[in-house]
């Protein structure tokens, strides 16, 4: 298994530095378009919402993001400093009573992109994972 951390600080900029960190990795792994797009929007969505709502955007706390590549798999660990979240109890953004909600629909589209996504730490570690073939 190879894997690559890197850690930001909970600035809503460093959004860049992610998108440098899976750039590199679309080179080195020889990652498609398709999956390539799904990687780039679920795991920039997911640092998004570490530094907003885990962090919430003290830049004293950090985001840690880990990449691990095995057997035809990329897996992002995102883990934030903040207290975590009940994913249970996470209203559907698609449902007509919450279509006028601002809010609430960048785990909805990392769920749908990513292949396997999973939660530890009460929600502030998640586990996205994208199946190479």
């Amino acid at each position: 298994m190879t894997s690559f951390k890197i850690a930001i600080p909970s600035l809503i900029e460093n959004i860049t530095i992610i998108e440098s960190f899976i750039d590199n990795a679309r080179e080195k792994f020889d990652i498609n378009d398709d999956i390539y797009g799904n990687i780039m929007i679920s795991v920039t969505e997911c640092v998004s919402n570490a530094i907003i709502h885990g962090n919430g955007k003290d830049i004293e706390k950090k985001v840690h993001i880990e990449l691990h590549f095995s057997d035809d798999q990329l897996t992002f660990i995102v883990s934030d400093e903040g207290t975590g979240f009940n994913h249970d109890t996470l209203k559907d953004p698609t449902a007509p009573e919450n279509l006028e909600r601002t809010g609430g629909r960048g785990i909805y589209i990392m769920e749908h992109l990513a292949d396997e996504v999973k939660y530890e730490n009460n929600g502030s570690k998640a586990f996205l994972t994208f199946y190479m073939n």
